[in-house]
């Protein structure tokens, strides 16, 4: 075969592998749309047209956008795209709930679970701070000129 045979098929092939790979992009794009229909949702219909879902019918595939004062009923494909969606509601109860006020002192951890790490008490507190890989932000005695040694008197070459 000739190499400008092997290098036409080669060009056809990445084609093809494009083709398809932006056939999925698309659908997935598609699906979030349609997946972000819900009533409260700002959408633009294809015509150019602002409102807000007001409801999603999904048997007949219609959808009930108000504009201003008029209320339109499309088919959910006449939707382009969404301009500001409707937050869900999350029902993350894991998660602990802290009032504004409740805000966590310095180094206290917020975890819901019952396997998270105990306080460490004075002890064991200087000595893990004695490791030097503990703290890497530790700040560094200024007292002086220092190396990468640690040692703050060595001058620098």
């Amino acid at each position: 075969m000739d190499p400008i045979t092997l290098v036409m098929f080669g060009l056809i092939a990445v084609l093809i592998f494009f083709m398809f790979r932006n056939g999925k992009k698309r659908q997935q794009a598609m699906q979030e749309l349609q997946n972000g229909l819900r009533p409260g949702a700002e959408v633009m219909l294809q015509s150019g047209i602002f409102g807000t879902v007001e409801s999603v019918d999904d048997e007949d595939n219609k959808v009930t956008v108000r504009s201003g004062s008029s209320t339109l009923v499309v088919h959910r494909n006449a939707v382009s795209q969404i301009t500001a969606p409707v937050e869900a509601a999350e029902s993350d109860d894991t998660a602990p709930q802290l009032a504004p006020d409740d805000d966590p002192a310095f180094g206290e951890r917020i975890s819901g679970t019952a396997d998270a790490a105990p306080e460490r008490s004075g002890a064991d507190a200087e000595t893990s701070a004695a490791e030097p890989d503990a703290s890497p932000e530790a700040p560094k005695d200024a007292g002086g000129p220092s190396d990468d040694s640690g040692d703050p008197q060595a001058p620098k070459a």
